[in-house]
Order: structure tokens, then sequence, then C-alpha cells
């Protein structure tokens, strides 16, 4: 059979746009199709980080790609959420970090590099809280004690986080506000450098998550006073929570992952959907509980509203507090 020319045509136009299609789809390979970064706006040592490394295996083996842990601190978290909010919204890049950055940060820092609407919620993972820790420099081993010296010397005792606008740092200002205090605030760039602190006398106190203290206080050098949620902890039962002298108190804070705002639903369900996963593992349930922390997954559409309803909460304790942005 002969072809004519206008029939030519039509047989390449089609073949064209055949072979445009097989050339998109294979352009647009399925995700993940590369490595995943966890961005920890941390140094090692603290709690987002160790929380990271716990899933990092199991995450690998459920998505078929490596899945690399960057530390990226500073700035009071801004560098690593920074580089969240500036990297391809193709679900390759993840924040991984408390809400401080989210809810907090913006309240205190007016020069941020980034704005809140440019990270978006993908899942919180584990609800964790924190304790105020005294140190060998000081005989105070009950929260008695500590608010009767820091009324005795206003300004003289030291507490150390990992820098200010953090849950670390806020749950120290609440305190304050509402018992009358007055305490010297050094911030750290992470948890082990407070810790280090902490151990070689230079502060008196610290506000960190059980997994950055526990060697401290296994080696004495750290005694835990109390913790800023409600009830009694599995890790540490004899320590009371500071609700226990502050009625309604009650800080405790989520760890959560973000990825860049535009980020295809699609992708940001499915690793929601996976972190679902990797939470109920064994091994990471074990992990999690030495940590002194609580799986506890909202995928995006839960995470998001209950992310705005703590802002509320926050804001309140900041204006309290009388912070203001630099």
């Amino acid at each position: 059979m002969r072809i004519g020319h206008q029939s030519t045509a039509v047989v390449a136009m089609v073949v064209a746009v055949f072979s445009f299609g097989a050339g998109t789809a294979l352009g647009q390979a399925a995700w993940p199709s590369q490595p995943i970064r966890l961005i920890v706006p941390n140094p090692p040592g603290g709690l987002p980080d160790i929380l990271s490394r716990s899933i990092t295996e199991p995450l690998r083996a459920r998505l078929g790609q490596p899945v690399i842990v960057e530390n990226r601190p500073g700035a009071n978290a801004g560098i690593g959420a920074a580089a969240t909010a500036t990297s391809k919204p193709d679900g390759y890049a993840y924040l991984v970090s408390d809400s401080a950055i989210y809810n907090i940060s913006h309240h205190l820092n007016s020069q941020l590099p980034f704005d809140r609407n440019d990270l978006m919620p993908v899942a919180r993972i584990a609800k964790s809280l924190l304790y105020i820790a005294s140190g060998p420099s000081v005989q105070i081993k009950t929260m008695q004690e500590f608010v009767q010296q820091a009324k005795a010397n206003p300004g003289k005792i030291s507490y150390g986080s990992i820098g200010v606008g953090s849950f670390h740092h806020l749950t120290m200002e609440a305190v304050q506000a509402e018992l009358g205090l007055k305490l010297n605030h050094i911030p750290y760039k992470g948890t082990g450098e407070s810790v280090t602190a902490l151990r070689a006398g230079q502060i008196d106190l610290i506000v960190a998550a059980y997994a950055g203290l526990a060697g401290a206080v296994k080696s004495n050098q750290a005694h835990l006073i109390a913790h800023n949620s409600v009830g009694r902890t599995k890790n540490a039962p004899e320590v009371p929570a500071i609700a226990d002298s502050i009625k309604g108190f009650d800080l405790s804070h989520n760890q959560g992952l973000y990825a860049r705002a535009g980020t295809p639903m699609e992708i940001v369900t499915k690793m929601a959907a996976v972190l679902a996963e990797v939470v109920k593992d064994p091994q990471v349930m074990e992990r999690f509980d030495s940590l002194g922390i609580e799986p506890d997954i909202l995928g995006p559409a839960e995470f998001k509203p209950y992310l705005d309803k703590e802002a509320v909460s926050i804001k309140r304790i900041v204006d309290a507090a009388g912070l203001k942005p630099n």
C-alpha cells in the first residue's frame, strides 16, 4: 500500500506524540528515584538528630533509596529550615525538627531567611518532653529548691538551652513568668554543647530532652528536677511535672517532618504513610522508648491544624514573657 504525503505527515505526527509521551514518562520517574535527605537544623547529639538516625534504615528499606541525615545547625535552626525552604519541591529534602521553627521563630526573629508558609507540614512523628536538670555546680534537687535559690539570687542562676526561641528556652521563660523568677539564659548551638557546659559547671541548670541528658544523669553529673509535660514518665517516673508546681503547665512538643511548600501532595501523603509504618517497627519503638519519646503520627491533613492550634498557645507564652523580635 502506498502512503501519500498527507498520510506520511499524519504517521510522523503520531510517532512524534508517542515518542514525546514515552520520553516524558521516562523523564518523570516514580518517586522516589534518588536518595532522600533528612535535614536536621541542630548539631549531632540532639533529639532531632538521634530521632532521624533511628528511622533512616527503616525508611530506606521501605522506600528503596538511601536516606541521608544532613546536619545544618546555626541561626537557631534557621539555616537548616532555610535549606529546606529553598530546596526543590520534589520530595527529596525534608526538615526534621520540633515545631519551634514553624511556630516560634518568627515571633523572635524579624530577619528569618524564610517564611513560615515556605514549609509544608508532612507528618508529626512523635511527641517528646523536656527536663529541667541541675548540674554539679549547684545543690538543687527539687523544684522547691530551684525556686528558693532563684528568688534568693535573682539573675545569678544560669541555665542552658539549644537557643533563643526553642521550646527549651520558652519552657524556662514560662516558668520565670509564672513564678516571678529572674534567671540568666545561656544559649548554645545544640544539646551536646549545653550538656558539656553543665557537666563542666559552666552553667547551673539546663533544659533538654531525656536522650541528651541520659549519659550525664547516669554518671551523676546531672539531676532531673522536673519535666514540661503532665503526669509521670516511663523513663524517669520519680521526676515530677512542672505542672505539679504550676497548674496547667504543659509545653511538651512534637518532632515532625516538613517539606518545601509546593511539594506534590501525592508524595507528601506517601511519605506520611511510610512514616506511619516506620514508627510501628519494633526496633524503632524500642529506640524511641529509650529516648523518652512517644510515637504519635499525624498525617498532613491533621498535622497542619494541630500546629495552627499550638501557634495560638505559643503566642500567649511569648507575649507573657515579653519576648520581642530582634
